[in-house]
């Protein structure tokens, strides 16, 4: 089975396993790439979807994997008892809609080994949520990939809380590692963050010197440009603290 590089990069984060369930499994490529390769015994392909399901079962029977590979219709993890995966594998969805599968799965959660997850946005928040849930952040890639970035996390149980914001922002692991599709993400933002405080900064400054009594739709913009900016300058001196890590 041939995989994006996003999705390769995702399946080889998971452990050489028993089994693994795949929440969110869209066609099953992930599921049968691990299977093929010998990473784990079983899989259970699952998705709340029919559609992808449907197209799931044809590529299962089509490489031969029946016996390997179950599929479930399925919202989240809810199809799935406790125990019956040592690995639960999210990826190519939300962090928010990512952390309520896990909320309201958390019995299987808790009996899970392993949690391999990619997130596609509020990855600060899902580093937060591992830590405040019980659990190590033991991994962790960055790609790019069609010229988007991705994150890969492999968690485990354990006791761990970064005491640098830095670290949840950008991630421990990925400073230390000096990862290549990070760097060139804060890069950016080095060059962008400053534009755009400057304009801000800039359209208070007129709006304060014109000395007149702002309207309340006026006052109301300002408040918001005055939080946009505080705002702003803390994600730039944050980014300025990870690229410390590079030099």
């Amino acid at each position: 089975m041939q995989l994006s590089k996003r999705l390769k990069t995702v399946a080889d984060m998971v452990p050489v396993c028993d089994t693994v369930a795949d929440i969110g499994c869209d066609h099953a490529h992930t599921s049968i790439y691990l299977v093929e390769n010998k990473r784990v015994k079983r899989a259970i392909a699952m998705d709340v979807n029919e559609g992808p399901l449907e197209r799931a079962r044809e590529n299962i029977v089509h490489c031969h994997m029946e016996e390997q590979i179950e599929t479930r219709l399925s919202d989240g993890a809810k199809e799935l008892a406790p125990k019956e995966a040592d690995t639960l594998l999210i990826s190519g969805m939300g962090g928010l809609l990512m952390m309520r599968i896990l909320d309201e799965s958390r019995e299987v959660l808790d009996s899970a080994t392993n949690l391999v997850l990619q997130p596609q946005s509020d990855i600060e928040s899902v580093r937060k949520y591992l830590h405040e849930h019980g659990f190590v952040i033991e991994n962790e890639d960055m790609l790019t990939d069609g010229g988007k970035r991705y994150n890969i996390i492999l968690a485990k149980h354990g006791k761990e809380e970064y005491t640098n914001p830095v670290f949840y922002r950008y991630g421990k692991i990925l400073l230390e590692k000096k990862n290549v599709s990070l760097k060139e993400f804060l890069d950016y933002g080095k060059e962008k963050y400053p534009r755009i405080i400057d304009a801000i900064s800039g359209e208070i400054e007129i709006a304060l010197k014109e000395k007149r009594e702002l309207t309340p739709k006026e006052q109301e913009r300002m408040q918001k440009n005055e939080q946009s900016l505080s705002k702003m300058r803390e994600e730039y001196n944050l980014l300025v603290k990870a690229l410390e890590f590079y030099s």
